[in-house]
């Protein structure tokens, strides 16, 4: 039984009939919410919790490039509110769902553009002084996994894991909004990328495969763990994260 998250109900209704086909009588649940918006996460894991009594396994997916800065609803960049912001909430606001749950994991999609940065800028994290498309994507893709190895150390002994991977290079409508930047990012992809199918393996591969059963705490590419920067390793960086996405949440301070 899988719940989808969209934020069009044409669309989210066309992904979920697609997998009904697929996998006659699978139980496909559809839910809406713009996943850069903290009342709708909220919102969101409000119905999950209503309607399910377990989660067993949680994947961390939406996310985007934005070439120009805006904000979110909550006045926040919107790369960094989206990116690792939304992982963030929803995944702490379902924690103790996860934690009822018997041996429960956590997928974060992140990506190999955690290398283009160096560290998190602490000092300007929503890219208020100086702005980039591609550093602000890149600085949430490190924080995503930043994050899956803070929350793996928190989670330890209780039986979650939590995993962060890279999809690839996928074919997809990722930089749709971008004007000329990501037409040409379309353009590339349709000639190098890999398929949604192919893209998908490594995310379903950590949500399921009983070859990482109790496995947390790493970070995957082609179904293989491998290593990330020195950057992502931070586990003082990690931390000083975790606080400041408390903060800028609301969610409760933690030791």
């Amino acid at each position: 039984r899988v719940g989808i998250v969209g934020r069009d109900v044409g669309r989210a209704e066309r992904s979920a009939n697609s997998v009904r086909e697929a996998v006659p009588g699978a139980v496909i649940d559809v839910f809406l919410a713009d996943l850069s918006s903290q009342a709708e996460i909220r919102k969101l894991a409000a119905e999950f919790q209503a309607k399910y009594d377990r989660l067993d396994v949680l994947v961390n997916n939406a996310g985007a490039m934005f070439t120009t800065r805006t904000e979110t609803v909550d006045g926040i960049e919107r790369t960094f509110g989206l990116n690792h912001l939304g992982y963030f909430l929803l995944t702490n606001l379902l924690l103790d769902m996860l934690k009822s749950s018997t041996a429960s994991r956590v997928v974060s999609v992140a990506s190999e553009a955690h290398r283009m940065v160096s560290k998190i800028d602490f000092d300007d994290i929503e890219g208020k002084k100086k702005y980039g498309g591609w550093h602000a994507y890149g600085q949430s893709k490190l924080a995503n996994i930043l994050f899956t190895f803070e929350l793996a150390r928190r989670l330890a002994g209780t039986g979650v894991t939590a995993n962060c991977l890279h999809p690839g290079f996928v074919a997809s409508n990722f930089t749709e909004g971008n004007g000329a930047m990501g037409w040409f990012m379309r353009r590339l992809a349709s000639v190098f990328a890999i398929s949604m199918e192919e893209g998908a393996k490594t995310s379903v591969f950590l949500a399921a495969s009983p070859e990482v059963e109790g496995v947390t705490g790493r970070y995957f590419a082609k179904e293989k763990p491998i290593r990330p920067t020195n950057a992502a390793l931070d586990e003082i960086a990690a931390a000083r994260l975790w606080k400041l996405s408390e903060a800028m949440t609301g969610l409760p301070v933690t030791a």
